[in-house]
């Protein structure tokens, strides 16, 4: 798999993620999501696309904001900003909504015509002590 293969195959999925159209299909059957900061991981094509739609539609209304990609042979690296709102449930926080906007990166394997896996150096920890700092402050005596 060449440059010249994985670049056209992540254009089209970050074309498809941000318009909010079908990015699921651009994952393989079996595509692993691995969030680095904890080493969890997500198996599947539906689980995976669930988990982003999950993030960016449930617990928050969000959109990623592509700073650049990077490609290589079979393997590609996003820098992004997400911003949005908390809406809903994230990392055991009840929604607050606080509005945050952070950088992340994500890490892709790319076979073929499909993403095989994808390593997410999202910050997770930070953004949840944001809207947990949040909370208390809000609930704080004046």
């Amino acid at each position: 798999m060449g440059v010249e293969t994985t670049r056209p195959v992540m254009d089209e999925y970050l074309h498809a993620l941000i318009g909010g159209q079908d990015f699921g299909r651009f994952f393989a059957p079996d595509v692993v999501w691995t969030t680095m900061e904890t080493g969890e991981t997500v198996r599947g094509r539906e689980a995976v696309r669930d988990l982003i739609v999950a993030i960016h539609t449930q617990a928050f209304r969000a959109s990623p904001e592509l700073v650049q990609l990077m490609t290589g042979e079979g393997s590609a690296m996003v820098e992004a900003v997400f911003d949005g709102t908390h809406v809903g449930d994230f990392g055991g926080v009840a929604a607050t909504g606080r509005h945050v906007r952070m950088p992340y990166c994500m890490a892709y394997d790319v076979s073929g015509d499909v993403i095989t896996a994808l390593r997410s150096y999202f910050p997770m920890a930070a953004i949840s002590a944001q809207l947990t700092a949040a909370s208390r402050s809000a609930g704080a005596p004046a």
